[in-house]
């Protein structure tokens, strides 16, 4: 999702730029696997506040509402569709833009997190863990399996290097605008710059 269907580099990302905060730390501590995916999330939303108060679940809405589209995801999706293609979204980001663009675009299924909220709508700060950041495959691996498509006729589209595990596990993997060198070694495809529709070419195997 992030960097391919929006562009934007992270949903999380984008949530900290807002209220200018900073996760350095938890990213590094996860990264050297001091840290899980649900005490990630749940570092990161703690940053969040708004008068000294955790933020509602609206809050995010109103701020991820402004997240873009990445140029030539409609028509790519709407070729995808056309032809019988199953689209998901596989991402660690954030299910409120997840969702928001399953709306927009017509997407099959997301598979995304999120954060848990009190009954007045506010953040808890507890994680709603679906997609593993550094382990995309295993969820590749559960859609096969539900929806009986073999993984060689599965193809992944990402930009970073952890999306290099669902490029191992697909029968193509396409690296999009990738953000380093990493990705691009592992990828089948590379494709530069910001167009989408520059997949459609190199997905005729599928249609």
């Amino acid at each position: 999702m992030d960097g391919v269907l929006a562009d934007t580099i992270s949903s999380w990302k984008y949530i900290h730029d807002y209220f200018h905060t900073n996760n350095e730390k938890s990213v590094n501590q996860y990264l050297q696997g001091k840290i899980d995916d649900l005490e990630f999330i749940k570092r990161d939303s703690q940053l969040w506040k708004e008068n000294n108060k955790p933020i509602t679940k609206q809050k995010l809405k109103q701020i991820l509402k402004n997240v873009p589209l990445m140029k030539g995801a409609k028509e790519t999706i709407q070729t995808l569709k056309q032809n019988q293609i199953q689209t998901v979204i596989i991402s660690a980001g954030l299910d409120i833009l997840a969702e928001r663009i399953q709306k927009e675009l017509q997407i099959d299924y997301i598979y995304s997190n999120g954060i848990q909220t009190d009954t007045n709508g506010r953040l808890t700060n507890q994680g709603i863990l679906n997609v593993k950041l550094m382990y995309k495959d295993e969820t590749v691996k559960q859609i096969s399996k539900q929806l009986q498509i073999p993984q060689c006729n599965i193809a992944s589209i990402g930009n970073s290097c952890f999306d290099i595990p669902m490029f191992e596990t697909t029968g193509l993997g396409i690296a999009f605008n990738p953000e380093d060198e990493c990705t691009k070694k592992a990828a089948d495809v590379i494709i530069k710059g910001k167009d989408l529709t520059k997949i459609i070419p190199h997905l005729q195997k599928f249609i």
